[in-house]
């Protein structure tokens, strides 16, 4: 309770007084209230262990009380110090590889007592074309925003912008001035640059390699850390401020639509020419790069793009009747694909069959409840009924058996009995999620 009372003060003093620069925060990171919350938080999100290997399960069996004390006690006396951080790298669903920074639980849940000091007072100051990361906003929100200027403004000169390493090229110097503009404590301002120019050890192999890149170039907001998300928005937030004071947004009928580093720029026609130039002009200015060979020009209905797992453009439906909508992109489907092929992999043999629907159902849930705009029965069936192939040849080969499983193992087996997840198939079954409401016409 008093630690919503913070937040919402500061949310308060933040909205009413938009060029007030708060001189006290470090006290109210270090609050007690505050750091339990900012654990329970990172608790829920769970997480493997950082460099220094402790997990939550070691840091709850030797005291979590104890254990709070002691952060607690390092930041209130200011000798709180980050780790380095421990660099892993994800596949990327355009291909490639991602680096991805995992901080210590140490680091985290300071970074998350952070958070919830400054998230307040910043998200006032956040224009509405920005839809990552912030309360009661979300990537279906964004979509729908696309889909509105398609078709009740009929901005169809849609600018589909790909930027180079967003997170790993963000300037230290302009991001911390963009920090500065509402936070005067010094404390706070140390120790974001201090996370900033953190170390990063990556293990291959038998080998253990030290780098000092964000330190060295002095660029760069670690992706996988709790303040990256915030500080990634403050930066993209220059961008979406420049292009409405220089006119560009109602001399061009021009409107961003931006989630992390996602961006369309979605242009009465004719248009998206100019949008695209004035976008590569800025981004330049702002020490970022545009990625020249993924960033272009779509003329919808001719043409059609994908923003946030979505494919837009122009569709049919009975009859043959041209429309201009959304459905799941190819390549979220062959990700949800790869997803199921994986959990149904013969390394999974020696699991019960239980384990198996548990993590299936996860998947399908997550990815259903997501896809649940426009015309989604098309990839519902395929994924349906690819799981079904999956599972049932799953179930064949844990206990040794021939054949498909398709009489052995019925619907009604995978279905009733085992509670696997069944896929809407019907437009009437489909859930009514609150990301299928309508968002506000610009």
């Amino acid at each position: 309770m008093k630690l919503r009372k913070l937040q919402t003060s500061l949310h308060a003093k933040a909205k009413a007084e938009p060029s007030f620069r708060f001189y006290s925060l470090w006290d109210k990171v270090c609050r007690e209230d505050v750091l339990r919350e900012a654990y329970r938080q990172c608790r829920l999100h769970g997480g493997v262990a950082g460099l220094d290997g402790q997990s939550f399960e070691a840091i709850e069996s030797q005291g979590l009380e104890r254990w709070l004390g002691n952060l607690r006690e390092e930041l209130r006396t200011k000798q709180y110090r980050p780790q380095p951080l421990l660099r892993v790298w994800i596949p990327k669903s355009t291909g490639g590889e991602r680096p991805l920074g995992i901080a210590s639980i140490r680091d985290r849940v300071a970074q998350a007592a952070m958070h919830l000091v400054l998230s307040p007072i910043f998200e006032p100051d956040l224009p509405s074309q920005q839809y990552g990361f912030r309360p009661g906003l979300d990537a279906k929100l964004a979509v729908r925003r696309v889909y509105y200027h398609l078709t009740y403004h009929e901005r169809r000169d849609v600018v589909d912008a790909d930027l180079s390493d967003y997170f790993g090229t963000i300037p230290h110097g302009p991001l911390l001035k963009c920090v500065a503009r509402r936070v005067a404590d010094g404390q706070v301002l140390a120790t974001i640059k201090a996370w900033l120019c953190a170390p990063v050890v990556e293990r291959v192999k038998r080998d253990v390699k030290r780098t000092t890149e964000a330190r060295d170039t002095k660029r760069g907001v670690p992706q996988g850390t709790v303040v990256g998300p915030l500080l990634a928005n403050l930066y993209f937030r220059r961008f979406v401020l420049a292009w409405h004071r220089l006119g560009l947004a109602s001399k061009l009928d021009a409107h961003i639509v931006n989630y992390a580093d996602d961006l369309v720029i979605c242009c009465r026609p004719r248009n998206g020419r100019a949008a695209m130039r004035e976008m590569r002009r800025l981004m330049t200015r702002l020490g970022l790069q545009v990625n020249e060979r993924k960033t272009r020009l779509v003329q919808v209905p001719e043409g059609r793009f994908d923003f946030l797992g979505y494919t837009f453009g122009r569709f049919y439906g009975r009859g043959g009747v041209p429309y201009i909508g959304t459905q799941p992109s190819q390549k979220a489907v062959s990700r949800a694909v790869r997803r199921i092929h994986e959990e149904t992999s013969r390394r999974w043999n020696l699991t019960s069959a239980e384990e198996r629907v548990r993590e299936l159902n996860w998947i399908l849930r997550g990815w259903s409840g997501y896809f649940n705009q426009g015309p989604v029965l098309h990839a519902y069936d395929k994924i349906r009924q690819y799981t079904e192939q999956r599972f049932r040849r799953w179930l064949v080969k844990k206990h040794k058996q021939r054949g498909t499983g398709y009489r052995r193992y019925p619907d009604e087996y995978l279905y009733k009995t085992l509670g696997l997840f069944r896929l809407p198939s019907r437009r009437a079954d489909l859930p009514r999620a609150k990301g299928m409401m309508l968002c506000p016409k610009a």
